[in-house]
């Protein structure tokens, strides 16, 4: 199929172009051209106004639509998580497993690896502990968190199917781990870390390079004790990712980060939980029942549980909230998240011979509609 996408602004990645329409055949991007243009053999499609921009690109998305991903380690739950949170834009996602029992992680890497060649969508995995610090445990499980083995590290590498993020803390993680997994194509990021500066800088020598959902669960910035937060802050080459729901950050230090890193460096993530992306309201976290009360979810003892919003609620409550440009909202939700998994030769922008996974928002930030390879799958016609 031979589509022309014309009547929205495009972003196409790192700014709005005016004027122009999207050229896709098949699954992939062709070009862009002119609007006034009426390409042979290409199907009309008027959009009416709004922006047309790559799908957004989540990094730690824990579940949604119900399902918890610990809880259903397979490829059915996969699907279910990816198909929860392409409602509402994210066409491209690791579903991310966090601290539990071995059986568990086991079962997540073979479920995320059968559903990386099955599941349009499904990237790989993110594995959130259990490799961290329990001084920074966060909702993790106490129990499950352990030092990570050679064993260990032959394991991940063995499973890696696509992407794959994992996080640790340097406390539970030699060095030389580090760069045996950074060699063998996986992704580090500093997380769940009570770390010094000096222990992050040189976890970010072995070879990570982000640090997961910043100032949540990690050692704060003051002025002679920097910390994870601010060794992250003051590399130019560290990628932050960030929850932007209103509770997991102060709007304050939200504005430092993205003053520090800019669109650049840091990349939205979800931390979605079973109750986003129309999940009940309510879910149990290794044995312990989570709330989501208004928009905040929490544990019995007031714990943050993750988030219960989508990517694209990221999207609205930076720049509703926080007031930044749109453009720069969405780059930090496609191609700066590809860039931090190395993907961004192929997603995370309207560029030829890109796969063809587009989202139209409308100008009120509303979803209007979702492709993935060029096939609609969320909204109406054009």
């Amino acid at each position: 199929m031979r589509q022309f996408f014309t009547g929205a602004r495009l972003f196409d990645g790192e700014r709005m172009i005016e004027g122009h329409a999207l050229l896709v055949e098949n699954d992939l991007i062709v070009g862009l051209t002119r609007s006034t243009e009426r390409p042979e053999g290409f199907e009309r499609r008027d959009l009416g106004g709004g922006v047309l921009a790559p799908g957004l690109i989540d990094w730690q998305v824990n579940g949604g639509g119900g399902v918890l991903f610990n809880d259903a380690p397979t490829l059915a739950g996969v699907k279910t998580i990816v198909e929860a949170h392409r409602s509402d834009g994210t066409t491209s996602l690791l579903p991310t497993v966090v601290t539990g029992s071995r059986e568990t992680l086991e079962a997540a890497l073979s479920a995320a690896a059968a559903a990386h060649d099955s599941v349009p969508g499904a990237l790989g995995i993110h594995v959130e502990g259990p490799f961290i610090d329990v001084r920074r445990k966060g909702a993790h499980p106490p129990a499950f968190i352990r030092t990570m083995t050679g064993d260990d590290a032959d394991r991940l590498i063995a499973a890696k199917r696509g992407a794959m993020v994992v996080t640790l803390a340097p406390s539970s993680v030699a060095a030389d781990l580090i760069v045996r997994l950074v060699q063998a194509g996986i992704i580090v990021s500093i997380g769940h870390s009570d770390a010094t500066a000096e222990e992050t800088q040189a976890a970010f020598r072995a070879g990570a390079s982000a640090v997961t959902h910043l100032y949540n669960a990690m050692s704060q910035l003051a002025h002679r004790r920097p910390g994870v937060v601010g060794a992250a802050l003051a590399d130019p080459d560290i990628f932050c990712g960030f929850i932007a729901d209103g509770h997991h950050v102060h709007e304050a230090a939200a504005r430092v980060a993205l003053k520090a890193k800019g669109a650049d460096g840091v990349a939205l993530v979800s931390d979605a939980m079973p109750p986003a992306a129309g999940g009940p309201k309510t879910f149990l976290l290794e044995g312990r029942r989570a709330t989501l009360v208004g928009t905040k979810l929490t544990l019995a003892d007031g714990t943050l549980a993750g988030a219960a919003i989508t990517l694209m609620d990221a999207v609205r409550y930076t720049t509703r909230t926080l007031g930044v440009d749109l453009a720069d909202a969405l780059k930090m939700a496609t191609l700066t998240p590809a860039r931090l998994l190395r993907l961004d030769d192929r997603i995370g922008r309207l560029k030829p011979k890109f796969r063809a996974d587009l989202v139209h928002i409308g100008d009120d930030l509303s979803m209007k509609g979702v492709w993935i390879g060029g096939e609609r799958r969320v909204g109406t016609a054009p």
